[in-house]
């Protein structure tokens, strides 16, 4: 359950009166687009709906009723969140469309390439083509969805391509417990050798190859890497 401090309100208006409920801005594009895969517990921060949440009015169950034909929590909070308007404030507006912009900046340089230097784009140049397309960032919708709107926008201004590259690994058998977390979750394959190095292949987006190769040679320094397809 998102803490009362974090949540934003919702408000859907019916028949002259306004009816409120408290939620984690950050689960509403989840709740839209498919409200089974997102608890109750989780995006609400009470689990009330309310004539006026700061004041801590409530509305009688014949009111929720006559708004929502019904006075059962689910479908009331269904309406509203699908109906109604999410109410930030000024502040809390510009800082979410901030840290959303970072986050599509930082997904876009980090998965896309340059299909001709088959590199990453650094992220500055990421930044001045969403500038330069003018996309306009959504508080709300998910940062996936975004980051296909806007690159759809950038492409005639940056060449982008989307591709994976993999990787193999060879670590040292006493190294395998600092690279392990990392290298697994992105793991088609491994295979214990007869010295006792650790051997994996992962596929990853190409634009994070070289960081990913970076961040292993840090943690392990005996460890080798080969790039077996680059993303092309």
């Amino acid at each position: 359950m998102v803490s009362l401090d974090d949540a934003v309100l919702a408000r859907y208006e019916h028949g002259g009166k306004r009816f409120e409920i408290l939620i984690d801005p950050n689960l509403v594009d989840a709740y839209r687009n498919d409200s089974s895969s997102v608890d109750l517990d989780d995006i609400l921060a009470t689990d009330e709906v309310w004539l006026d949440a700061r004041g801590g009015e409530r509305p009688t169950s014949d009111q929720l009723v006559n708004a929502f034909g019904s006075d059962e929590l689910l479908i009331c909070v269904d309406k509203i969140l699908n109906m109604g308007s999410i109410q930030l404030t000024t502040v809390q507006r510009k800082e979410r469309i901030k840290a959303m912009r970072v986050a599509i900046i930082h997904k876009i340089s980090s998965t896309a390439i340059d299909p001709k230097s088959k590199m990453p784009h650094p992220p500055s140049r990421i930044e001045t083509a969403l500038d330069e397309c003018r996309y306009s960032i959504d508080p709300f919708l998910s940062i996936d969805r975004q980051v296909n709107d806007a690159v759809k926008l950038m492409r005639p201004l940056i060449p982008l391509k989307f591709s994976t590259a993999r990787l193999a690994f060879r670590i040292p058998g006493v190294e395998y417990g600092s690279v392990q977390s990392i290298l697994r979750e992105l793991m088609i394959k491994e295979e214990w050798l007869s010295n006792g190095d650790w051997a994996c292949v992962v596929e990853v987006p190409a634009g994070s190859k070289i960081d990913l190769m970076g961040d292993i040679a840090k943690r392990s320094k005996g460890s080798e890497v080969k790039i077996i397809d680059e993303g092309s």
